[in-house]
């Protein structure tokens, strides 16, 4: 059963708040009242709303100031203004400052009626975008950005210090497979530009004039195909993000012209003569050592540090094996749901020959190894005779058995684990590292501290850790 709306009634006039509370009661609304912004601000301090009925004038402010407020702090509550003073301009400016609607008294209720439900019907849909895109980016937290060993406590730092910033450039360094894609989107999501467009472009899939103009646009008759205009994706991207992945294939007349816009925030299309300014945030990533290439001469060197102002290096995989069960668990779980699929159980054995491995492919190699066994196999419990023969083959004389994975002194268990055993002991082990900081553990998990305090209690964590600090 849906939850009645809630409607506040921001009114000096008694007999007025006692009129529209009595029209809208007869709608079956939950209405309350307050006599002055002092009291509204009251009753929004500990109450949810979803739509407020506000006069011009109040005896302690205006409702104007009410307003700006109200869309500044409670930007889904919808606002419809009424007044006796009613003209063009205040109209104008109410609306400018958010107002759904505008009303003169005397109010007309049967108006009022409809406007409520248009009104109510806005807040609705602002909350199920603001409920879409906050799952969306909480799903994206959730993927292959997960580790609790300290190379990826570095990492995962340094991303939020990103998003908190106003960085135009970012470099992603690292071996092919360490995630630099997810990387650059959780940059982008993490920030004030996550609603704007994220953008992805492979350098090195595109010749130098086809990438011209892709980032930069072209007019039209610009070259022989040209037959109209066509915005780059720079432009496209303003206020967003641009991920140019693969920039170490860049050709050195394309680093020329990226150099001058990283300099100048304006371009010029493709035969054009207009400069276009643009604010985007350009996140660069290279599986080459540019330093070298630019000793080599193939890559510019102003560019190189340029780019370079905040770098960020993705270790491979193998130098930070203790975050394999924590990753093994999160593929289990993805592929399980999209398989419909129930694999519960990783043998010990299997589970060590996976951290035993040195995944050439890093983390990308790992996904696809899980998926491959997801696929091709129906069993409840993975074991050494699930893995790739390449995983099982290639342990170059590794001992396997007992090796145990360490992360601030605690080993990884012996013995079958299930994926709740693999999941409270990753938990633990969090928690265990950050001095029970809950909103610390949430971040090097991946996952929301919400998320992480529902599965504390499902293992029965949240009872001890209050134990703790009590």
């Amino acid at each position: 059963m849906m939850a009645r709306s809630r409607i506040l009634i921001v009114e000096d006039e008694k007999l007025i708040r006692w009129a529209i509370k009595s029209r809208l009661a007869e709608e079956d609304y939950r209405v309350a009242e307050a006599q002055n912004g002092k009291e509204a601000f009251d009753f929004l301090g500990e109450n949810e709303c979803d739509l407020m009925l506000l006069d011009y004038r109040l005896p302690d402010t205006s409702g104007m100031e009410i307003l700006e407020r109200v869309r500044k702090e409670l930007p889904d509550v919808s606002v419809v203004m009424m007044t006796a003073f009613g003209t063009v301009e205040s109209a104008v400016q109410a609306m400018k400052l958010g107002a759904f609607d505008y009303l003169t008294k005397p109010v007309n209720l049967d108006e009022l009626i409809i406007i409520v439900k248009k009104a109510l019907e806005t807040t609705r849909l602002r909350r199920e975008v603001h409920q879409l895109r906050s799952e969306r980016r909480e799903s994206h937290r959730k993927v292959e950005l997960i580790g609790s060993s300290r190379a990826m406590q570095e990492v995962l730092e340094l991303i939020e210090k990103i998003c908190r910033s106003r960085a135009t450039t970012v470099l992603l360094e690292g071996d092919s497979g360490t995630g630099k894609n997810v990387v650059a989107k959780a940059i982008h999501l993490g920030s004030p530009r996550a609603e704007q467009p994220f953008i992805n472009i492979t350098c090195s899939a595109l010749t130098e004039t086809l990438l011209e103009s892709e980032l930069f646009g072209h007019e039209r008759g610009a070259f022989t195909d040209a037959k109209s205009r066509k915005k780059g994706l720079l432009e496209v991207a303003d206020g967003g993000t641009v991920f140019l992945d693969e920039i170490g294939e860049m050709g050195t007349a394309m680093q020329v012209k990226l150099l001058r816009f990283l300099e100048e925030k304006t371009f010029k299309r493709v035969g054009g003569t207009r400069d276009i300014l643009v604010d985007v945030r350009i996140v660069a990533a290279t599986n080459r050592n540019l330093e070298e290439a630019v000793r080599s001469g193939v890559f510019r060197e102003d560019l190189f540090y340029r780019l370079k102002v905040i770098p960020i290096h993705l270790p491979p995989l193998r130098e930070h094996r203790e975050d394999i069960p924590l990753l093994v668990s999160h593929f289990l779980r993805h592929f399980n749901q999209e398989f419909h699929k129930n694999t519960s159980e990783v043998d010990p054995e299997a589970m060590e020959c996976l951290i035993a491995h040195d995944w050439p492919g890093n983390v990308r190699e790992l996904r696809n190894a899980i998926e491959r066994i997801m696929i091709l196999e129906s069993t409840e419990r993975i074991g050494v005779q699930d893995l790739p023969s390449a995983i099982v083959q290639k342990r170059g004389g590794r001992p396997i058995r007992g090796i145990g994975v360490e992360s601030g002194g605690a080993r990884l268990p012996v013995g079958l684990m299930t994926l709740e055993e693999m999941e409270r002991w990753a938990i633990c082990q969090a928690l265990e590292q950050v001095s029970q900081n809950q909103v610390r553990a949430a971040k090097l998990l991946g996952i929301s501290r919400d998320t992480l305090r529902y599965r504390m209690k499902k293992f029965g964590l949240l009872d001890d850790a209050r134990h703790r600090s009590g």
